[in-house]
């Protein structure tokens, strides 16, 4: 059935509205911490590849979709025109079966903590994603890599929540709605591994192939 014209118009607004909220959102990176502290994780990442360490990702839902998206960048390449060495790079997310098996055994607030203690070692960096900063398997995983010795990075949204409190870097979206913290998430995480690379590349630590 097709819509009537003020219906329309009223979607039309709606869609503005979003790109509008979401345009407000990244223009903020222009302005304040927002630059600085995405230069200081890349420093914290590269120096930790340099160091024979990894960057460890996660999430839950969305942010998960992102963990795995920005641990593919490092390990397959960010640009389809620039082929270099592999950058070691794990989604904690690692598959259905290991994720099942902890929940059902363990809890799942224990589930990327458990991963952590399996994988991560003193030299690597932990990065937590939460559209809130309160998920509680994240906060458990940054909380378990800064006693294991990890460097910890949050990309987060609100205020921060606990999550903020257990990170030595932290890139806060001023948001509430998780669909444009999400949507700035993804803008900075593709800003640092171009950063991380860039970085790498210029260390003579990657060579382009």
């Amino acid at each position: 059935m097709d819509i009537a014209l003020d219906e329309r118009q009223e979607l039309v607004e709606r869609v503005q509205n979003q790109f509008l909220e979401a345009i407000s959102l990244k223009k903020q990176f222009l302005t304040g911490d927002f630059v600085e502290t995405l230069v200081s994780m890349a420093e914290k990442i590269q120096k930790a590849i340099l160091n024979g360490g990894k960057l460890l990702l996660c999430g839950n839902g969305g942010s998960a979709a992102d963990a795995q998206h920005l641990a593919a960048e490092l390990l397959v390449r960010l640009r389809s025109h620039r082929n270099r060495g592999a950058v070691p790079a794990i989604s904690l997310a690692l598959d259905t079966s290991t994720v099942t098996a902890c929940a059902n055994d363990f809890g799942f607030d224990r589930i990327y903590e458990r991963m952590v203690d399996a994988l991560g070692k003193p030299e690597d960096v932990l990065l937590g994603i939460s559209t809130s900063g309160r998920s509680q398997n994240v906060i458990k995983a940054l909380h378990f890599a800064k006693q294991r010795g990890l460097a910890t990075l949050g990309f987060l949204g609100g205020g921060g929540g606990e999550m903020k409190n257990h990170c030595d870097l932290s890139l806060i979206i001023p948001s509430s709605d998780p669909n444009r913290v999400q949507e700035v998430h993804i803008a900075a995480g593709h800003v640092l591994m171009d950063l991380v690379e860039e970085m790498l590349i210029t260390r003579k630590h990657l060579q382009l192939i």
